[in-house]
């Protein structure tokens, strides 16, 4: 009998560092910018990018160094992943929490990284902007392409 994959056994809080890495798919959504509205609290994502997410890896160009540059930036933790309304549905993270499995596409299904991409998933091709592009907050919300939730 094979032994199922650690994410199908074990909670995001159970997981060790190289588990809990390894969960990302590469896709780059998670570094889009997104925009609440203040009247029905619904999110949309963009298409403009952190300055640190390369477009074609689809990966973020200093991880380890991404809160000197970007202070704002997300660190994931099981906690974050349980309550924010913002990751995409197809985010490893979420489908995990959610007691789901993993995409046919995910890297450590498939066996690839390029996988995530062949799909369509992942932000390569389709970042339109990075944060410092932007002139003003008016053409940031032009670059509004839909829903995340």
């Amino acid at each position: 009998m094979m032994n199922k994959p650690f994410w199908q056994t074990k909670s995001l809080r159970e997981l060790n560092r190289q588990e809990w890495e390894s969960l990302c798919d590469g896709c780059g959504q998670c570094c889009l910018h997104k925009l609440q509205d203040d009247d029905t609290d619904e999110i949309y994502g963009t298409s403009v990018a952190c300055t640190l997410l390369d477009g074609t890896s689809c990966q973020c160009s200093d991880y380890m160094n991404r809160r000197k540059t970007v202070p704002d930036c997300v660190f994931l933790t099981p906690e974050i992943v349980e309550t924010v309304r913002w990751l995409p549905k197809t985010c490893a993270y979420r489908l995990v929490a959610e007691g789901r499995d993993l995409e046919w596409w995910h890297p450590l299904v498939s066996g690839s990284a390029e996988t995530v991409h062949e799909a369509g998933i992942s932000m390569r091709g389709k970042i339109t902007a990075h944060d410092h592009e932007l002139p003003d907050e008016e053409a940031y919300l032009k670059h509004m392409t839909g829903l995340i939730t």
